[in-house]
């Protein structure tokens, strides 16, 4: 099927957050472009959820009368590059507080996202930093944020800053009780 390109491709049809998605910022052929985002048919030359809502007119499955088919059956029981822990939720959150608000609200995660990628990634966070960001709310995100630059200094390496980053977004998350690790597929 050919797509047409979406909107807004960091806010998947399914209800990923693909721009907090490790593939999203990873360079060469198996960068992702989000969900219908220019290029996306060589990267996923399938996916029955867009195709589904292209063909209903719908940009998002919660736009749907039969949301959630059965095609969410084991939507959040495990995870990909990125965690589906949310997907269900997130796309219930856009329904609540309107569209405009959620991808908002994704933007503003996008560019913390973008922060820590640039200033706090030793190279090895990356996965760690999409999940921290995807997982926690917004404000949790922001509390972190400010907490790491009141604990790091210009002067610290990357990697004191990565360590600082990791250990605020960890101590964030036990006390919210989010595991920031990816699941694998549980057998059906």
């Amino acid at each position: 099927m050919e797509y047409t390109v979406r909107r807004n491709p960091q806010f998947a049809a399914c209800g990923l957050n693909c721009g907090l998605c490790p593939r999203y910022y990873t360079s060469g052929d198996s960068r992702c472009p989000g969900c219908a985002g220019e290029g996306f048919l060589e990267v996923h030359p399938t996916c029955g959820v867009l195709s589904c809502c292209q063909r209903k007119g719908i940009e998002y499955c919660g736009q749907c009368g039969d949301f959630p088919c059965a095609k969410y059956d084991l939507a959040d029981k495990g995870d990909s590059f990125i965690t589906h822990k949310n997907q269900l939720k997130d796309i219930e959150k856009a329904k609540r507080i309107g569209l405009e608000a959620y991808e908002a609200e994704l933007n503003d995660k996008v560019k913390i996202l973008e922060e820590l990628l640039e200033s706090y990634n030793d190279g090895r966070k990356k996965s760690f930093f999409c999940l921290a960001v995807n997982l926690l709310e917004l404000q949790d995100i922001k509390s972190a944020m400010a907490q790491i630059a009141a604990e790091t200094e210009p002067s610290d390496t990357v990697k004191e800053k990565a360590k600082t980053a990791v250990s605020v977004f960890q101590d964030m998350a036990d006390k919210r009780a989010v595991s920031l690790k990816l699941r694998k597929a549980q057998e059906s």
